[in-house]
């Protein structure tokens, strides 16, 4: 269990990514965008109704780690560690980084950070549920990666 516990949690990790670009895609901009449209369309406030979708996963993570704890079941617990995880990532990226709610990460000087930046921005680019694109979070499109390393390097070879 030594080494399958922490495998299963990177696992759930990169699995909660592609969870979390379906939940995007078909839920939030689906029939929950009631939940999602403060999102796209900037209202007064620090919290937005979309912060709800946080207990959507907040709650499984909690139940598997309880149960499976409660229950001597150890990959449970593992997965929802990983969820947990994806989390705090998901927090730290996503509500910190790129639409900085907090004031931390602000001078992150890396192209991946850049790119995810910027397919973010292109994601945000609709207003409405429809005709979205760039629902993932910590994966984005190749191209995406690839200007956001042609710019950071420019700009380090013109500093």
């Amino acid at each position: 269990m030594i080494v399958l516990g922490p495998l299963i949690l990177i696992l759930s990790f990169f699995g909660m990514e592609f969870m979390a670009w379906f939940t995007h895609k078909f839920v939030m901009h689906g029939f929950m965008w009631k939940f999602h449209r403060d999102h796209h369309q900037v209202e007064e406030g620090f919290f937005e109704r979309n912060d709800v979708f946080f207990m959507i996963y907040a709650i499984p993570s909690w139940l598997l780690i309880m149960l499976g704890s409660m229950n001597g079941y150890w990959i449970p617990v593992w997965i929802g560690f990983g969820i947990a995880l994806y989390g705090l990532a998901y927090f730290l990226v996503h509500d910190v980084y790129i639409h900085r709610r907090l004031k931390w990460f602000r001078d992150v000087d890396h192209p991946y950070f850049y790119a995810i930046r910027k397919a973010h921005k292109v994601h945000h680019k609709h207003l409405g549920k429809e005709h979205g694109e760039c629902f993932g979070m910590l994966i984005v499109p190749r191209k995406f990666y690839l200007e956001a390393k042609k710019a950071y390097l420019l700009k380090k070879k013109n500093k």
